[in-house]
């Protein structure tokens, strides 16, 4: 695959994604995913017994699994497309807009601010906004809604719409250096999903999953870092300080457990004025989340609408540098 026709393919499969997203009647991958890592971890449970080692082994396991049955799924693909490039194409762009969810955050965010304005809802923002944080979302106020709605919307820019984009762009660099046997963009895409997938499900510090779940969640990780740190670098771009901000981002997410949640926090929350991070109640525990951007506002419908707008605006400047490196 020739860089111009890969960066074809993303630009298609970005635009499909941001005019249609995911329909609910329509099946995804990561349902098989999520499907095949339930399977996989009932059936690797009982082995472990509880025992602490057995449970981090059975993690390496599934994840190994679970990449290599995307990849090769992806893999598969990327080769009848080859075959029977009239059929195929289609199918390849279908699935690689499978792996970005710009519109589905977009729709999500939106859902929540549409029963915040111009006649506030309370409990139907609350609901709407569980559907996109882990949080108890129990009588939260408008203010603590609209900061949860901007900390997701900044958050799961990266890993459903950057991160995404990144490796299946290093799919098709892949191609382009080592020839067609080489893993393309449906393959670094649907790799990542899967690791996604399996860190949403079971990269959790709680229970046996503090064991099982941590090769996902250092997995993801590890995938996130650098997409991460070029989408705050992005975000410095159109603001005009991207070394600035870059600096600012990293520094305030340092603070936090996680190597990246804080860090695209903390850059969404400087490019549009705001401030994020605080106290958090997760069933009955209670955590402090590091503040970002003090000395800025509480957010507002406006700075939160400016996050997605910020967000579709970084992903079409990939795609411009990614046209332009391709020639």
């Amino acid at each position: 695959m020739s860089p111009l026709a890969g960066w074809g393919l993303l630009a298609a499969a970005s635009s499909l994604d941001w005019l249609l997203g995911d329909p609910l009647s329509w099946p995804h991958p990561v349902q098989v995913m999520g499907w095949g890592i339930n399977r996989l971890r009932r059936g690797l449970e009982p082995w472990c017994r509880q025992q602490p080692r057995r449970l981090q082994l059975a993690g390496v396991m599934l994840a190994a699994t679970m990449v290599l049955l995307a990849m090769g799924a992806g893999m598969t693909l990327e080769w009848g497309t080859r075959r029977w490039p009239l059929l195929g194409t289609p199918w390849l762009i279908l699935a690689l807009a499978s792996c970005l969810a710009g519109r589905s955050l977009r729709q999500r965010v939106t859902a929540v601010l549409a029963r915040l304005e111009p006649c506030p809802n309370l409990p139907a923002a609350r609901q709407a906004l569980a559907r996109i944080v882990g949080r108890n979302v129990t009588d939260l106020s408008r203010r603590e809604i609209l900061r949860g709605v901007a900390e997701s919307a900044s958050e799961n820019a990266v890993d459903g719409a950057f991160a995404p984009l990144f490796w299946m762009g290093v799919g098709v660099a892949l191609q382009a250096l080592w020839g067609e046997g080489a893993p393309g963009p449906v393959a670094m895409g649907w790799g990542f999903k899967a690791v996604s997938t399996m860190d949403s499900m079971v990269g959790y510090r709680q229970g046996t999953l503090r064991w099982l779940g941590t090769a996902a969640a250092r997995l993801e990780d590890g995938m996130v870092w650098l997409p991460c740190r070029l989408a705050a670098l992005s975000l410095g771009v159109m603001v005009g300080r991207p070394w600035w901000l870059l600096t600012v981002a990293r520094r305030e997410g340092a603070a936090d457990l996680s190597p990246n949640a804080s860090v695209s926090m903390a850059a969404y929350a400087h490019a549009v004025g705001v401030r994020l991070g605080g106290r958090n109640r997760y069933g009955l525990e209670e955590r402090d989340k590091p503040l970002l951007g003090a000395g800025h506002p509480d957010p507002q419908p406006a700075s939160v609408v400016a996050m997605v707008q910020l967000t579709r605006r970084g992903l079409l400047l990939w795609l411009v540098l990614a046209g332009v490196l391709g020639c």
